[in-house]
């Protein structure tokens, strides 16, 4: 949620994509900053270092894949100022009422647009990029599953946890697994959404591994015919 986003973001801009891919790339790398802070102290300030982001970034992604098939360069104020006015009721609401519920579903309506827009895209539009996108929507909600699970479970995880080698215990840690798959997921989606931009573009985008394993995509800045 830090370092591949931070690469991201960098080879975006070398690429000389539009710089709202380079905040979406950033974004994400705020998330995990944030995350990172709030489990290393476990303070109030830190938590909202974590959850703030997510709304913040999430809305970046929106403006993204809600805005990739129009001009390049084109700058949607009307979006814009709808997203910034969103985040900041939020943000007022969430700082005064402090109820992790309200920010969970404020999150999961910016999901669940990102889930519409990227089917109404594989399905109609571009269905060669179902693979990019379904991966990553069915990443994400395995993390989701698995933080609920441990959420509803987490008493009876932690005995069994007691019983089992140090190994297996810190593997079964899903709330972990909850960073490590969302994070995947959403580093996916941007990929998929900088794929669906860059093809209406006709960049001709490639989704390239590094070491046979880290999905990058790179952009060739001249146009195919």
């Amino acid at each position: 949620m830090i370092i591949p986003p931070i690469f991201g973001a960098i080879q975006t801009f070398r690429d000389g994509m539009e710089v709202r891919y380079v905040f979406a790339f950033l974004g994400l790398a705020a998330v995990g900053v944030g995350s990172w802070c709030f489990h290393m102290t476990l303070q109030y300030e830190m938590q909202l270092l974590d959850e703030l982001p997510m709304i913040y970034s999430c809305c970046v992604f929106v403006y993204c894949l809600y805005e990739c098939f129009k001009q390049e360069n084109t700058v949607h104020h009307l979006v814009i100022v709808i997203l910034f006015m969103f985040s900041v009721i939020v943000t007022v609401v969430y700082l005064q009422w402090k109820e992790p519920v309200f920010h969970q579903v404020m999150y999961g309506i910016l999901v669940g647009c990102l889930v519409l827009r990227s089917v109404f895209i594989v399905t109609w539009v571009y269905p060669w990029l179902q693979p990019l996108a379904y991966t990553s929507l069915t990443v994400f909600l395995m993390g989701f599953l698995l933080w609920n699970i441990d959420n509803i479970f987490c008493d009876t995880l932690r005995d069994a946890r007691r019983k089992l080698p140090p190994i297996v215990g810190a593997v079964t840690q899903f709330h972990a697994w909850w960073h490590i798959l969302t994070g995947l997921g959403s580093y996916l989606h941007i990929l998929f959404s900088l794929q669906t931009r860059t093809t209406y573009l006709r960049h001709r985008p490639k989704v390239k591994f590094i070491c046979g394993l880290w999905p990058v995509v790179h952009v060739e800045t001249d146009k195919a015919l």
